[in-house]
């Protein structure tokens, strides 16, 4: 596995509090996993519709996130995306899988879907993205440790 995907969600908040992990990273494509417990399910028993969207905007977007092997990880920010639920879970593992559709320089096509343990389509989602730079609270850590 990928270094960076060890430590990627250690700086999401919102990605770490759901539980969700990144199992893989690379240029151009990633996928994420979650466990699903009750705290994510709706009041029909079954997987909440954000937490899936969730699942689906960080994998389309961390997809476009290293450009070369090996490389550190970037930054970006969802422009647009179109979710279409297809399915329902209630219980095991759920994994969103992106690849990267289409790239220029900071603008970025990817897909993704998100399947049960069962190998059931839920969701998938289609989103475009622009790379953004790092954010200054991150930017100032790199320095400090560099130096």
């Amino acid at each position: 596995m990928n270094t960076a995907a060890d430590h990627a969600c250690a700086d999401n908040p919102l990605l770490d509090a759901l539980g969700i992990r990144l199992a893989r990273v690379g240029p151009g494509h990633s996928t994420f996993e979650l466990d699903i417990e009750p705290r994510h399910l709706n009041r029909q028993g079954t997987l909440q519709g954000g937490v899936s969207a969730t699942l689906l905007d960080a994998a389309c977007g961390y997809a476009g996130l290293q450009t070369e092997e090996g490389g550190a990880l970037g930054n970006a920010v969802t422009l647009m995306l179109a979710i279409s639920y297809l399915g329902r879970v209630s219980t095991g593992t759920v994994r969103a899988v992106a690849t990267v559709t289409r790239a220029g320089r900071s603008i970025y096509f990817s897909s993704a879907e998100l399947v049960s343990a069962d190998g059931e389509r839920i969701a998938t989602a289609q989103g475009t993205f622009k790379r953004s730079p790092a954010a200054p609270a991150t930017r100032a850590a790199a320095d400090t440790s560099e130096a």
